[in-house]
């Protein structure tokens, strides 16, 4: 039997302006890094940890958040720190004083790149037309009710291109390489199959559009900051919307229960555990055969 949480389906809404703290913080609704949280690797346990315990600044994002700003000309403040690096006391303080703020610190070589990512954004075929400045709308905050659970849901689309008949939903995302076959395992590893298709509902419940396409935009870290612009195959899509829909049950049953178990669950006898298929089959062959 699926588990439904109360209240009852209520209206889908768009909010512009919603701050990204206040969106993040909402604990009425679920988002789709949460619902991929709930997921193997992740469990309910470690999800409902996160989600109650905020996490300090990871200074490996602050790049990638700084180019999303530029880029779609919203988003976190950026605060340069005129300092080589951060071995002096002062440096440190300044970068501090920024992440209390609220705000994203760069040295004057990390805004230098900022700056040229974003030009080769814009004079990249494909990305630049997408992203260009006045065709879209960037960060709207997109709330509905999952109607099978009764899970208040959210997302909140980078940017967002209606169209004559078509709604465009475009995800910006830095990447150590944008070749696409680190592509193609980032989407695997990070369940970005989820996203594309948890974005796509919440637009079609909000939105009402006549058609929504998800488009990702991977552009690397390393110069001359490359970008690979793909869509997902159909059958992805309908992967990841499968994986939405058992983690919208694990989330409706947890909240409804108050029970967030780990890995192993409930269970009063030690379970096995074995290698990965692949070494399993390996050894074998090669010891056992």
């Amino acid at each position: 039997m699926t588990t439904t949480l109360e209240p009852p389906v209520t209206a889908p809404v768009v909010i512009d302006g919603m701050s990204a703290e206040d969106y993040h913080a909402d604990k009425t609704s679920i988002s789709s890094s949460g619902l991929r949280a709930l997921l193997n690797p992740g469990c309910p346990a470690q999800f409902k940890y996160d989600r109650d315990h905020q996490q300090p600044p990871k200074r490996e994002f602050d790049l990638g958040n700084a180019v999303h700003t530029a880029v779609l000309g919203e988003g976190h403040d950026i605060v340069e720190i005129d300092y080589p690096n951060y071995l002096k006391a002062d440096a440190r303080a300044a970068r501090d004083e920024a992440y209390t703020a609220g705000k994203v610190p760069l040295l004057p070589k990390e805004k230098a790149q900022v700056d040229a990512m974003e030009q080769a954004v814009r004079e990249h075929p494909l990305a630049g037309p997408l992203f260009a400045p006045g065709t879209g709308l960037a960060e709207q905050s997109i709330f509905w009710t999952d109607p099978a659970t009764g899970v208040r849901c959210r997302v909140r689309p980078d940017w967002l291109k209606q169209l004559p008949g078509l709604t465009l939903c475009v995800d910006y995302k830095t990447i150590k390489s944008a070749d696409p076959d680190t592509v193609s395992k980032a989407i695997r590893d990070r369940a970005y199959h989820q996203q594309d298709a948890f974005y796509t509902d919440g637009i079609w419940a909000a939105l009402q559009p006549e058609d929504v396409r998800f488009i990702f935009v991977f552009q690397s870290k390393v110069a001359p900051y490359l970008i690979t612009v793909r869509e997902l195959a159909d059958q992805d899509r309908d992967i990841g919307r499968a994986r939405n829909e058992r983690a919208l049950r694990t989330y409706a049953e947890c909240e409804s229960t108050g029970v967030w178990p780990d890995w192993t669950g409930p269970v009063t006898d030690i379970p096995t555990i074995s290698m990965p298929t692949w070494a399993v089959l390996n050894e074998t062959a090669e010891y056992m055969s």
